[in-house]
């Protein structure tokens, strides 16, 4: 089995090739929890699956994405990510946002996102 910093970095650079859900199916648990900042946690790999695709499904185009940093340990990794995107509906956003990843026997279980609500 691969080591969380080769992980990692197959999953980031799935992301950078347009290969998230790809990626999703076979890096995620089944009951993975995902979390936006302090938000209520979502729990589950179908129903966060569908929250991917809504959110890749809003994007009209990707201007840039870029991973900044990322580190890793045992069984957690973090990745630092700016992108430049432009919406569906026409907004533009240049988001900066932390991926804090907890792995466990090579999958996700918990992935918590960190970034400005500004």
């Amino acid at each position: 089995m691969a080591n969380v910093a080769e992980l990692n970095k197959k999953l980031d650079d799935a992301v950078l090739a347009g290969k998230a859900l790809e990626a999703f199916d076979e890096l995620y648990a089944e009951d993975v929890v995902m979390q936006e900042n302090s938000d209520a946690p979502f729990v589950g790999k179908a129903f966060n699956r569908n929250r991917e695709i809504e959110f890749f499904s809003s994007i009209a185009e990707i201007h840039s994405a870029a991973v900044l940093s990322s580190a890793s340990g045992d069984d957690i990794s973090f990745s630092e990510w700016e992108m430049d995107l432009t919406f569906k509906n026409g907004y533009r956003a240049k988001l900066s946002q932390t991926a804090v990843r907890r792995w466990k026997n090579g999958q996700i279980v918990h992935e918590r996102f960190y970034y400005s609500k500004g």
